[in-house]
C-alpha cells in the first residue's frame, strides 16, 4: 500500500506515515540485521553503479552540464570505492568491542555491540546528486538500517534516475525513494526518523533540526561555509595556481561545499598569484571560458540570479581583476577573481558557492589564522606553505571540519578521514568506517554470572561495609585486604 501511495503524486501525511510503517515493519522482523542482507544491498548498490555509470554520467550532463571525466572521478569512483571499502570492512564493524571492566564488577566481561538505528531519512543535495546520495546510504545500508532518500528536485535528472535504479538493484521493503520539493520534505520531516542525514545550507538544515527536535531524533548536518585558502610566498606557483583551480572551477565550476570561497595572501605576493592562475585558467578553459566543455555550467536561473547579485553589487564595482562574464541563456559564469572586496559587501559574507573567488590581502601571512577565527567555522581550511611551523599553527589554531596542506578537497578520497563539519559548516562526520557509525548505536553490553556477589553492596550499611565498598571501587588490593580484615 505505501508503496503505490509514495507513487502518487500527492505524497501526503498519510503516506508518509503508512511508508514509515512499512520500512519500521522491516526492521522489526529483522531483515535489515543480517550480514547476508547488508552485504547484497551493497553488491546491488556496486552492481547498478557498474551497470548504469553511462546513464549517470548522462543525468549529471543534463542537469549541471558536469563534465563525463568530474562527473566519473568525483562521483562514480569515490561512490564505488565506499561501496568497496563497506564490503572489505563489514564484518570486522559488525563485531563487538570487547572493552575492559573494573574491579568492583569482578568477575565480569563488557562489549560494545553496534545495532541499527532503525528506520533513517537521507535528504540529499543538487551539486553532486549522486555521491550526496547514495554515499549515505551505503552507511545506513552497512550498519542495517532500512532509509527513505529524498533527492533534491534542483537536480531533477538524476532524482528520476535515482527513483528508478534504488527501485531496480534494492530491497524495496527496506529503501525507499521519494521525490518531490519543499512540500514532501516538510511532510517526510514530519514523521519520527531514528536519524535523519542532511546535506545542504544552514537555513534548511534549522528547519531540519527544529524538525528533529520534536522527536529527539539524532541529526547528521552536512553543511559549508566560507572555506578559505591561505597561500604562502615560498610555495611553487604553478602548482598551486592549478590545484586551486582544481578544487574550484574543476569541481562542479565552484559549486562544492569544500570549494575555496577565499584567499588569504599577502599584499605583495597577491599580483603573482593572480597572474598565476590566470595563466593556468587560460590553460584549462582557453580565451572564451563560457563555451568550454570541460566546465559545469550554474544549476539554474535562481543560483544564477543570486550569482549575478553578488557581482553586480556596487560594493565591488571595480574589483573584478579575471573574468565576470556571463550567458543567462545557458546559465554559465566565467572563472572570476575579486580583489580585495569591501569587507561589508554581499560577497564577503555569503558562501559563494559557484564560479566566482576572493582575494582578500593580508599585511603577514600570520595574519591569515586571525581572519579565519573571526568568522564561522568552515568546512574545510586550506593551507599552501613551506614553513614548517605556519603548517604546525594552522593545524593547531584553526578549527574546521578539515584542514588539507598545499591541496584542495583531496581529503574526501580518504576513508579512513571523517567527512563533517563543526559548528556553522555542520554537525556529525561520514566517510569509511565513519558511516557505518553515523547510522549505528553502540550499545553497552556488561555481562557477569551469580558468582561473585559482594554482601557489603546490600543493605544494611556498616562502616565496614563502606571501607570495603571504597577500596572495591577505587581498585586498591591493599584497601580491599585492609576492609576484609577490618584493619583501619
Amino acid at each position: 500500500m505505501a508503496s503505490e501511495q509514495v507513487k502518487n503524486s500527492a505524497f501526503d501525511t498519510e503516506a508518509a506515515s503508512c511508508l514509515v510503517k512499512e520500512l519500521r515493519h522491516t526492521v522489526l522482523a529483522g531483515k535489515t540485521k543480517s550480514y547476508e542482507w547488508r552485504v547484497s544491498q551493497l553488491k546491488g548498490l556496486l552492481k547498478m553503479v557498474e551497470e548504469r555509470d553511462k546513464q549517470i554520467c548522462d543525468a549529471l550532463f543534463s542537469d549541471l552540464s558536469k563534465p563525463e571525466m568530474e562527473a566519473f572521478i568525483h562521483e562514480i569512483v569515490l561512490v564505488k570505492n565506499s561501496l568497496k571499502v563497506s564490503l572489505k570492512k563489514l564484518k570486522e564493524w559488525m563485531k563487538p568491542e570487547k572493552v575492559k571492566t573494573k574491579l568492583g564488577t569482578f568477575p565480569s566481561s563488557a562489549e560494545i555491540v553496534p545495532e541499527p538505528l532503525g528506520v533513517v531519512l537521507v535528504i540529499s543535495a543538487w551539486n553532486y546528486p549522486f555521491l550526496l546520495s547514495v554515499d549515505p546510504i551505503i552507511g545506513a545500508i552497512a550498519a542495517g538500517n532500512a532509509v527513505v532518500l529524498k533527492p533534491s528536485e534542483v537536480a531533477p535528472a538524476m532524482s528520476s534516475l535515482l527513483k528508478k535504479l534504488l527501485e531496480e538493484y534494492l530491497d524495496n521493503s527496506a529503501v525507499k525513494i521519494v521525490e518531490g520539493g519543499v512540500s514532501e520534505t516538510s511532510t517526510l520531516l514530519e514523521q519520527k526518523w531514528d536519524k535523519i542525514f542532511y546535506t545542504g545550507n544552514g537555513r534548511v538544515a534549522r528547519v531540519v533540526m527544529a524538525a528533529a527536535a520534536k522527536n529527539l531524533t539524532p541529526v547528521v548536518l552536512e553543511l559549508g561555509g566560507k572555506s578559505p585558502v591561505v597561500v604562502d610566498s615560498d610555495v611553487d606557483l604553478t602548482v598551486t595556481a592549478r590545484r586551486i583551480i582544481g578544487g574550484k572551477w574543476a569541481c562542479n565550476n565552484g559549486q562544492a561545499c569544500v570549494a575555496p570561497d577565499y584567499i588569504l595572501t599577502t599584499k605583495q605576493f597577491a599580483p603573482l598569484l593572480i597572474d598565476s592562475i590566470k595563466r593556468e585558467l587560460l590553460k584549462f578553459y582557453g580565451s572564451d571560458p563560457l563555451n568550454s566543455p570541460d566546465m559545469s555550467r550554474v544549476v539554474n536561473s535562481n543560483h544564477f540570479s543570486r550569482l549575478s547579485k553578488l557581482l553586480d553589487d556596487d560594493k565591488i564595482s571595480g574589483k573584478i581583476v579575471h573574468g565576470g562574464q556571463t550567458d543567462k541563456s545557458e546559465l554559465k559564469i566565467a572563472p572570476t577573481i575579486v580583489l580585495d572586496a569591501e569587507e561589508d559587501s554581499l560577497i564577503m559574507n555569503e558562501e559563494i558557492f559557484g564560479p566566482v573567488l576572493l582575494i582578500v590581502t593580508i599585511d603577514r601571512i600570520e595574519d591569515g589564522i586571525d581572519f579565519i577565527n573571526s568568522r564561522s567555522k568552515p568546512l574545510a581550511a586550506y593551507i599552501f606553505t613551506n614553513k614548517k611551523q605556519l603548517k604546525e599553527d594552522f593545524v593547531s589554531n584553526i578549527s574546521a571540519g578539515a584542514i588539507v596542506i598545499n591541496d584542495i578537497s583531496l581529503h574526501l578520497m580518504v576513508d579512513t578521514l571523517p567527512f563533517g563539519g563543526v559548528g556553522e559548516s555542520g554537525m556529525g562526520a561520514y566517510h569509511g568506517k565513519f558511516s557505518f557509525d553515523a547510522f549505528t548505536h553502540k550499545k553497552a553490553v556488561l555481562r557477569r554470572s551469580f558468582l561473585g556477589d559482594a554482601p557489603a553492596r546490600y543493605p544494611p550499611y556498616t562502616a565496614g561495609k563502606l571501607r570495603l565498598l571504597k577500596a572495591l571501587l577505587d581498585g586498591s588490593i591493599l584497601g580491599i585486604i585492609r576492609a576484609l580484615f577490618g584493619w583501619s
